[in-house]
């Protein structure tokens, strides 16, 4: 008769195997689980023991999960996450009633826009939580997958992986921005005119990594940028900006007008404005969330007009 593997499991050693399957690390593994590192070799021992396969093998750049350990993870996965919803569905949600560390990645023109309203929202409503307010960076869709990171917010990601959710919940619109007493005279600017200036753009990891959306609208038209600036911080391009001829495309949401320093001109592309989807991404598993959707209408209360 074929061993019953599932009744002679201790289903505690499969919240090990999870984590173990996310990670591919001991240490990083046992931070997550609250244990020690010999505690979860232990665990590991013991799936091995039980299933019959090496499971996770070492390498230079940590653990390398085998194809029975790949096949059973995807199998196990789902029903996992479907138990802790029934499970978490069960109580009431109270935010008052949370703890622990909330962590919520944000584009950089929406980390500078929202950041300090949205901590000030998620505090009132959950008084003993520590909130993390994040910048959005090329492991932000891993950190997804692994829950290490609740919620994000940012650009529309074409290359998002197929467990990550992204919802969009409203339209950007672009401005530029320049000195006061800049040379250019005009009240708005169409984007063929961008060449004219040297431009100081944002670098927004999974969106605009390597190349800027002006440069991208630039080369449509067979033009070629000349970028004199790019970081990741705002506030960093707004002082440059005010100190030099550089043009900053900027998200409506930053409310760029407080800065009495600069001009804003609205942007035009072939007649018409420029307005990509913002969206709002989380784990597929975490779709009925209490939690995840909470924080998800905190976002939407700051986006949607």
């Amino acid at each position: 008769m074929a061993k019953d593997l599932f009744a002679s499991l201790d289903l505690n050693l499969l919240r090990t195997f999870i984590i173990l399957h996310q990670e591919r690390n001991m240490r990083k593994a046992s931070e997550r689980l609250f244990v020690s590192q010999p505690a979860v070799s232990k665990a590991l021992q013991r799936l091995r023991d039980h299933f019959d396969d090496e499971l996770f093998v070492k390498t230079h750049h940590g653990l390398r999960a085998t194809d029975f350990c790949h096949q059973l993870a995807e199998s196990i996965n789902p029903i996992i996450d479907s138990l802790a919803i029934a499970l978490n569905q069960s109580n009431d949600f109270n935010p008052a009633e949370l703890d622990g560390t909330i962590k919520v990645a944000l584009s950089p023109f929406f980390l500078h826009a929202i950041s300090s309203d949205l901590f000030m929202a998620i505090r009132a409503e959950a008084p003993n939580v520590q909130v993390q307010v994040l910048n959005w960076t090329k492991s932000t869709m891993s950190d997804l997958i692994n829950d290490e990171i609740q919620i994000g917010l940012n650009y529309e990601v074409p290359h998002a992986p197929k467990e990550v959710i992204a919802k969009s919940v409203t339209k950007d619109s672009f401005r530029a921005y320049i000195r006061k007493g800049h040379p250019f005279k005009d009240d708005q600017i169409e984007v063929s005119q961008g060449i004219e200036f040297e431009l100081a753009t944002i670098i927004a990891a999974d969106w605009n990594s390597h190349v800027s959306n002006a440069e991208k609208l630039l080369k449509m038209r067979g033009l070629d940028a000349t970028v004199g600036f790019r970081s990741e911080n705002p506030s960093a391009i707004i002082d440059v900006v005010a100190n030099s001829d550089m043009l900053f495309p900027v998200s409506r949401f930053m409310n760029v007008d407080k800065h009495q320093e600069l001009r804003s001109l609205p942007i035009l592309f072939a007649g018409a404005t420029i307005e990509p989807d913002v969206c709002i991404f989380f784990h597929n598993k975490n779709r009925d969330n209490q939690i995840t959707q909470w924080l998800k209408s905190m976002l939407e209360r700051f986006l949607v007009d």
